[in-house]
């Protein structure tokens, strides 16, 4: 008999385990439609609190869904509209950016020409400076043919149509039908109706949390995009509100959107500026992200969320090798979900002080 059960628990385990590779070969596999999809169920949480008080004002679910739609929509249109000339501005300058980075790196070698013995050693383990040369000839002609094109935009825009229509259609009949779903999901889940109750209780503490979480980080993003628009602008780097708006945009996914960020103030900073001043955007940055990211956001979101800091990176590491910056933006919210599901939380306390 124990052998009989120790036996039946591996075979539980291995067909766990082998649900979930093939779960997530699937998520990979159906990218274009999976993650679409995932990031409407998302946005469609975060803006339930705005659906269910306009339903307390009496007006009719169908015309909530689409009005809390419109507003999504024309929030990113705005957002598009604001980045839109950083975007044509950054390709225009292409050119002037190769070069200027260039210029960058040679000032940079400057610094260190004292050693020239090492030097004489590398350019003779490199070869001749001509061959140098030539090879930062060849990687400029390559970064040029890496430029996207306008065949190149053509190729991708059904896709991202594609991609775009299914993510409205998903939040739109989310936000109508979401009560429908939570109650299926907790009365096929649960044995009884006490443990599809607790279900259900749990998929409304896991709502209420995450929307709570994209809450509060959007606050704290609209002030490290204010608190960096003002620095920029004091220094005198060109359009730092649009700067401010990318940052508060990017930092909305954990590592990956900050690296952006930097990454793109340094080659701004370029372009603006001659010297090592070029590297002050990315330095003012990576200061105003270190106090946000160790002091205002665990302050702040450690009230009501408190996840192990491993649990995050592998959420956030797993979730961007599935999808890319669209997993970076759902990592977070489907962790707490699933630890919320699982009672992590303290889910009556959560609800009873905030609710």
């Amino acid at each position: 008999m124990p052998l009989s059960s120790e036996r039946d628990n591996i075979l539980r385990t291995a067909v766990v385990l082998i649900a979930l590779i093939a779960g997530f070969a699937a998520l990979k596999i159906g990218e274009n439609i999976f993650a679409p999809m995932t990031l409407a169920v998302v946005v469609g949480v975060i803006l339930s609190p705005l659906a269910q008080a306009m339903e307390r004002m009496g007006l009719p679910r169908g015309l909530v869904s689409a009005g809390v739609l419109v507003v999504f929509v024309l929030l990113f249109a705005v957002i598009a509209f604001l980045i839109e000339p950083l975007i044509w501005r950054l390709t225009d300058a292409m050119p002037r950016i190769r070069f200027e980075l260039r210029y960058f790196v040679e000032e940079l070698r400057g610094l260190i020409r004292g050693l020239d013995e090492v030097n004489k050693e590398v350019e003779q383990a490199l070869g001749t400076s001509n061959g140098a040369a030539k090879a930062a000839g060849g990687e400029e002609g390559d970064v040029a043919k890496s430029v996207p094109n306008l065949t190149d935009a053509l190729f991708f825009a059904p896709v991202i149509l594609a991609q775009a229509l299914i993510f409205l259609g998903t939040l739109f009949f989310f936000l109508l039908t979401r009560a429908g779903i939570y109650d299926w999901i907790s009365h096929w889940s649960g044995r009884t109706r006490e443990q599809a109750d607790r279900i259900r209780d749990r998929f409304r503490t896991a709502e209420i949390l995450v929307s709570r979480y994209f809450f509060t980080i959007t606050l704290i993003n609209l002030a490290l995009g204010a608190a960096l628009a003002g620095a920029l602008a004091l220094i005198g780097l060109p359009a730092p509100i649009v700067w401010g708006a990318v940052a508060a945009g990017l930092n909305y996914i954990l590592y990956l959107g900050p690296m952006t960020v930097t990454a793109g103030l340094l080659v701004a900073g370029v372009v603006a500026f001659n010297g090592l001043f070029a590297v002050v955007p990315p330095l003012i940055f990576l200061c105003l992200n270190m106090i946000e990211g160790q002091f205002v956001t665990p302050t702040l979101v450690g009230r009501n969320i408190s996840v192990n800091p491993l649990l995050v990176f592998v959420s956030l590491v797993v979730w961007l090798w599935l999808w890319g910056p669209i997993g970076g933006i759902v990592a977070i919210p489907v962790l707490v979900t699933v630890l919320a599901l699982l009672d992590i939380f303290d889910g009556d306390e959560v609800i009873g002080k905030h609710g």
